[in-house]
Parts: structure tokens; sequence; C-alpha cells
């Protein structure tokens, strides 16, 4: 059956003003800097900046030792990426950026938990561990601007036994045998994870230091929540109601955020090339990354992206939130392009938000406005892959942390678990579904078989993702939803199924499956679909076992799909601009753009309050900031 293939919309393409912004006139062919490096050396700025330098293979140590040689201050070296983690004045960032062996410099940008607790994101600066004293410039101030400063806890909670009968899912799956590294603030240790942590490290201000149990600890509470939403065991609820998705996985810790949620970009970057470097020691199969910051960048350059594409490579399943940009905070429309880095990432599967409201059928799931929507900045890819789940997601509390003691209201209806709101918690539920689907694959070909891929299971996931619509009954497009609302029992029906084993290029699927879900006494329907780059995918895609699930192809590349068809070989929507007077995505108009603002609603023109991003050139330190 030949594959149809229709394209959503095409990459965005930055004006000639806009890259004008971003680099100096005098340093055209200079190492790329990002949007606020170059707007450090635009405006002759002389604070010294946190940067994490990538390299020219083997030119590492002649870096380093001239950064030495000038004073500069090592923070860290990424072998994984081939970089190095750095304080450095403009001056020597300038020199720095005109040699030929130095490929980009970029923000050791603030990264935070993705959840909304609206007044604490105030004070998330404040904590924030500073390895250096006084060298950190302007960046710490896209601490704020990176979550939604709304707070949202309107409706009902969502109980762990609510969300699996949401998913479809049975109890006869738990997740044995899968490993997950948590990286986030932490784990505080109690019954709920008692004997599956294997590992736990602390991060947080450049060290790499090992924890034993009783020294794990969550100042801030989220990495235990989310920890919590993927495996608890329910260990401190009546009959072991409240567990996780998959309580019987095991954890590794990496902490990288402090106790106001705050941490650095390159500590999550060290902390993902360990969990690669130890992914067989400490049977690691899932890195979960429900934090992240603003793209400053294309995802080419940016280092958090690098070093998740290298964990994928490696066989990893990298699931990552999307971000909770969806609203501009002036107007509280909401809008697209708020996706954050790392969801970036190309072979990440990208997870956005669903709110249920507590209820088991799936026909009135809705996407929150907060939820963020493609397609990225810079790059255009269309994210997130799929939502999940993530409005007042209960999960377990960590009692000695900051969310528990400040936010009283989030404490759920047992004492010892909270709820909280955001793409985190719509991550954490994915990557809980994604250790039963390789359980599932484990269980029934054997241990022996090729493993499940990074991006056969996104493929999976997508294929059996479950269509959203509005209050109008429009579903919403793939910016907003991607292929759709995460089918847990359908993706772990799909994961039974897959015959690794079968040669690419012939059938792989096991038996004929019928695509449709029933949950809460309602047949639904699957999205039958893969989202490949900017484009979407029918057919029997899924039922071949296609080059394109290899862990050697970078998701949304052209590949060979089998039958001869080439991809590109696809139906593009006309004349419609997608960087220029208007931004264009389908047949929907997103907005309009002046070449350096995307801005919300119609072609009437831009204001301050319609504006959704400002522009790059504006000495703002993000390259997406709400208008305030």
């Amino acid at each position: 059956m030949k594959r149809k293939f229709i394209r959503y919309g095409a990459r965005l393409v930055l004006t000639a003003s806009l890259l004008g912004a971003l680099a100096l006139p005098s340093m055209a062919s200079a190492a790329g800097l990002d949007s606020v490096l170059g707007q450090v050396l635009k405006d002759n700025r002389t604070e010294s900046q946190r940067v994490i330098v990538r390299v020219a293979p083997g030119a590492r140590l002649k870096v380093t030792a001239k950064l030495l040689a000038d004073g500069d201050v090592i923070l860290a070296e990424h072998d994984g990426i081939d970089a190095i983690t750095v304080v450095i004045t403009p001056g020597h960032l300038r020199a720095l950026a005109r040699r030929g062996d130095v490929l980009s410099i970029s923000t050791d940008a603030p990264v935070a938990g993705h959840d909304l607790l609206g007044g604490l994101l105030g004070g998330v600066v404040g904590g924030l561990v500073n390895t250096v004293g006084g060298v950190l410039g302007g960046t710490l101030n896209t601490v704020g601007n990176i979550l939604d400063p709304a707070t949202s806890t309107t409706g009902p909670e969502v109980s762990p036994m609510n969300l699996r009968q949401a998913l479809g899912l049975s109890t006869s799956l738990t997740g044995r045998g899968v490993g997950v590294a948590v990286i986030d603030s932490g784990l505080e240790y109690s019954s709920e994870f008692s004997g599956r942590v294997v590992a736990a490290y602390n991060f947080v201000g450049g060290q790499t230091t090992p924890m034993t149990l009783s020294a794990t600890s969550d100042g801030y509470g989220h990495g235990t929540h989310v920890a919590g939403a993927i495996g608890g065991s329910g260990a401190l609820s009546s009959n072991y109601d409240y567990h996780g998705i998959a309580p019987r996985v095991t954890f590794t810790v990496l902490k990288v955020l402090d106790a106001s949620g705050a941490g650095y970009t390159s500590d999550v970057v060290r902390a993902v090339d360990f969990a690669v470097a130890n992914k067989t020691r400490y049977g690691i199969d899932i890195i979960n990354l429900s934090l992240g910051h603003a793209i400053l960048e294309p995802a080419a350059t940016d280092p958090l992206v690098q070093a998740v594409e290298r964990a994928s490579r490696a066989g990893i399943l990298v699931v990552a939130a999307a971000g909770n940009n969806g609203v501009n905070a002036a107007t509280n429309q909401p809008g697209y392009a708020g996706i954050n880095s790392p969801g970036n990432a190309p072979s990440a599967i990208t997870i956005g938000a669903a709110q249920t409201f507590a209820t088991v059928a799936r026909s009135d799931d809705r996407v929150p406005d907060y939820s963020s929507s493609g397609p990225t900045w810079y790059d255009g890819y269309l994210k997130p892959d799929l939502l999940a789940p993530g409005h007042n997601i209960v999960s377990v509390a960590a009692k000695n942390g900051t969310l528990f003691k400040t936010y009283p209201q989030l404490k759920a209806a047992d004492a010892d678990y909270m709820r909280l709101s955001g793409t985190s918690m719509a991550t954490a539920v994915a990557s809980g579904v994604v250790a039963l689907m390789i359980e599932q694959h484990r269980t029934t070909f054997g241990t022996s078989a090729p493993a499940l891929t990074p991006n056969a299971v996104k493929a999976a996931l997508q294929y059996t993702a479950l269509p959203v619509h509005n209050d109008l009954a429009v579903q919403y497009d793939p910016l907003r939803q991607g292929a759709g609302d995460l089918n847990g029992a359908g993706a772990v029906q799909m994961a039974k199924v897959i015959n690794t084993s079968a040669p690419v290029g012939s059938h792989w699927l096991t038996t004929t499956l019928v695509p449709y879900t029933t949950i809460g006494g309602q047949s639904n329907a699957w999205a039958s679909n893969v989202v490949w780059g900017d484009n979407v995918v029918w057919g029997d895609t899924i039922g071949m076992n296609q080059s394109a699930w290899g862990t050697n192809v970078v998701w949304g590349d052209n590949v060979v799909w089998g039958d001869n068809v080439v991809w590109g070989d696809n139906v593009v929507w006309g004349d419609n601009v997608v960087w220029g007077d208007n931004v264009v995505w389908g047949d929907t108009m997103v907005g309009t753009t002046d070449g350096q603002n995307v801005v919300w609603g119609d072609s009437a023109g831009m204001t301050q309050a319609n504006t959704v991003w400002q522009p790059l050139d504006t000495g703002s330190s993000s390259g997406l900031t709400f208008v305030k």
C-alpha cells in the first residue's frame, strides 16, 4: 500500500534582519553564538558570561589550554558533546568565537521544572546555586519566563487510579526490569521507592557526588512528584491505590535542580552524559526530562539538544517536556512557537499536556492553554510529538520540599500526596507508559530480541494516539496536539506485536491490529499516522520495519520508506509564506510577523496587546519571553 504524505507546514526561516541581530557584522565567519551572547557582544557588555563551548574533534585540549592561559574559569568538560563550560569575559568571548576550531558558543542557560505554581516562580532565581560568584551576567532573569506565571489548580484532582483507567491500563504490567533515569530536583526517599533506587547522584553546582539513600533529598519536591507519577509503589496510600503507572521500575536519580527548582544547562548535560555512560551498569532504558529553558539557538548547536540526541543514538528513550509557554501572559490568549529546549530535540519524545477532568472517557479531554505548541523556534520542527494527561495529577509529595511547604492548597485528599499541573507531569505519565511498552515487548519476544528503538517507540505512541477535539468539536491541529493524546492500552498493545527481529523492509507486526481502543465504554479511533518532521504520514508505515526506526536516523530526516517511496515526495500546501508577512501552518493562520516577532491573531497588525514573543534584538536574554 502506497503511503500518503501531506506536509502540514514548512520550516521556519529567520529573515536576514533577525540573523543580523544574532551575530555581529564583523564576525561573519565566527563560530555560532546564541541569541544571548550575540546581544552581549553587540551591546559591548563587560560582565563575564557562563557559556558552553562546542569544539571541533580533537581540539578540546588546545582550546582548554588557551582558556586557562587567559585566566578564564573552566567549570566542566563534556566528553559526550565535545564541549567545555567556562566563565569567560566578553573580550575573550569575542576572540574565542573567531577560532576555526570552535563550532558554537551557547549560554549556560538556567533550567527549571515545568510545573504551574504561580507566585513561587518569582523566587526561583534566588536559591540558584552560583558556582562562581558574580559571573552570571544577565542570564538568570530568563528563569521566571520559562514557566507559565498563572496559578492553575482549577478542576478536580486526577488520582493515580483514575489516571490508569483513563489510559486503559490494567495491572498486569508493572515496569519490572525497566530502568528510568529521572533528571530533576532529586528524590525524597520513602517506602514509595523502597528497594528500587539503584543509584543517586547530585550534579547541582558542578559536582558529581554519589548520594546514599539516607542522603537522597529533594529540596524542591518536583523530582519526587515526577518519579511517583512514573512509578511510585503506592505504599503510602490505602491498598496501594495511589501507585504510579509503572510501580516496579528502578530509578537512577540524577539531581540537577536546587531547592528553588532551578539549575544550569551544563549540569543537565553532564547528567545526561552520565546516564549514557552508565546505561548498562544501572540498566537505564528511559531518561525523563521534565525541565528545560527557552530556545536560544537552532537545535543543531544547542548543547542540551545535542546531549539528548546522543542519548537517543545510544538507544535510550528520552522523554522531554514541551514547556508551559502556551499563553500570552499579558492577554491570556493561547498561541504558537512556545516549545522549550530540549523539547526541540528531533529524537526526543516531546510531550504536551492534556486535561482529563478526572473522567475515564477520553472524549472530553482538552489541551490546556498553558501547554506549549509548536513549531519550534529557529528550526520550525513540528512539536510536541503527542499529549499526555498533565493537569492536576496526583503523585508522591516531598514533605520536606519547597512545594509542599509553600502551597498547602496543592495537597491531595491523601496528605502524603499532592497535585501538580504542567507538561512536567504529562512527561512523567508518558515515561511510565513507555516503561510498560518496554516490559511488554521483552515479555513477548525475550531479552535476546533487539530492543525497541526510540524512533520505533515514538512511532507506536503516535500511531495509537487519540485525536483531541476542542469544545466546538474541532480537532486541534498538529502544532497543538502532535499526533494526539496518549493511549496507554494501544501503545502497550502495539509493543506486544512488534517483532524487532524482522529484517528491515519486511512486515514486523505479528498480528493485524484493529486501530481502536475502548476506554470508559467508548470506542476511540487511533490517529493511525506518524508525524515525521513537518509531514504527517498515513498508511501501513508502522507495519513495516523501516530504516527510519533505527538509532542512526534522526527523527524527521530524509529516509526511504519502503515500496520505493522516497521521503519528500509529498503534497506541499501552495504559496503560503512561512516566515514573512504571515505564519501559516497547513490551512491555519498561526499569526503574522514582521520578521522578528510572531504576532497573535489575524493580520490586523502587531501591537503591545497581541505580540507573542518579544524581538530577539532588544536585549532580552531569552529567545522566547512573554511580553509584560
